[in-house]
């Protein structure tokens, strides 16, 4: 065999051992990551909500829907598995969040315009328009109510235009109708609850959600890239993150309490159809 011969086998066999290493790194990687939830239930979505992006308890397990194409909130019932009642509150668009408080729905699209529809579940719902000073490039995902201080949250999901270290959760009040210029909360690209291997900071955590637990005041956010769900106290400390498995959490966009405390996530639909999950997180 001559020497070029001989550099060719070389090479293969290093390249192979190469790829060996790499997948057998990668399956380690796989059985090192914990999962420590419990899949309680599972509902699938009917074709019109396989973009389902933001979900809110009503009552008498009916949940209120969202997705990121039309302008409608959709009425799922949980015993039945059906759409009970469809509500057009604008044209078509990017919506992601929405909020309940009583008989007015919020609904937040991507461009951080807020949609308030007034008896929302009534015969003659109204709808009223909010700009506020964030844009599409901030992409605003999450929506929720701070009931406590009349004032609904708004996370955005892409970065800052003066940082790349923080993304805020922003407040809109509720009786001026006004979103206040400074964040809330900060949350902190560089703590080390979100280390993964994005080189971007922007891209450390993503959030698709953002809620409010009805008992402990923790405060809630999803992040449907990486899936996981990062838990804060009320005053805006990071206390853990959740990892989810992306076999059961295609893209988790929409998160929403019982009023007793039991947790629902919505996924938009990927090989398998749209659906809600009940979940029961393990203590840490």
């Amino acid at each position: 065999m001559n020497k070029s011969a001989v550099l060719i086998v070389l090479g293969v066999v290093v390249f192979a051992g190469g790829l060996i290493f790499s997948f057998d790194r990668k399956a380690t990687l796989s059985k090192e990551k914990k999962y420590e939830y419990k899949i309680e239930s599972k509902w699938e979505l009917p074709k019109i909500l396989d973009e389902v992006s933001g979900i809110e308890w009503l009552d008498q397990n009916r949940i209120a829907c969202v997705q990121d194409e039309d302008g409608i909130v959709f009425i799922y019932n949980l015993e039945t598995s059906e759409i009970e009642k469809r509500i057009d509150f604008a044209d078509a668009g990017d919506y992601e969040g929405l909020a309940i408080n009583g008989n007015t729905a919020y609904v937040v699209r991507n461009d951080g315009t807020i949609f308030e529809i007034s008896n929302f579940d009534s015969e003659d719902p109204k709808t009223f328009k909010f700009e506020t000073f964030l844009t599409e490039a901030h992409n605003v995902e999450g929506l929720c109510l701070d009931k406590s201080n009349n004032r609904l949250m708004l996370a955005i999901k892409d970065k800052e235009n003066d940082s790349e270290e923080y993304k805020g959760v922003y407040a809109f009040n509720l009786k001026n109708k006004e979103l206040a210029k400074t964040p809330v909360f900060k949350l902190n690209m560089k703590d080390k609850l979100l280390n993964n291997s994005e080189k971007k900071m922007s891209k450390k955590f993503r959030p698709s959600e953002i809620e409010i637990h009805p008992e402990t005041g923790e405060i809630y956010l999803l992040d449907a890239k990486d899936p996981r769900l990062l838990i804060m106290d009320a005053g805006g400390k990071f206390k853990s993150v959740y990892a989810l498995s992306k076999d059961e959490f295609n893209q988790p966009e929409g998160l929403t309490f019982k009023p007793e405390g039991s947790l629902y996530i919505s996924n938009e639909a990927g090989s398998d159809p749209a659906n809600i999950l009940e979940i029961e997180l393990k203590n840490k």
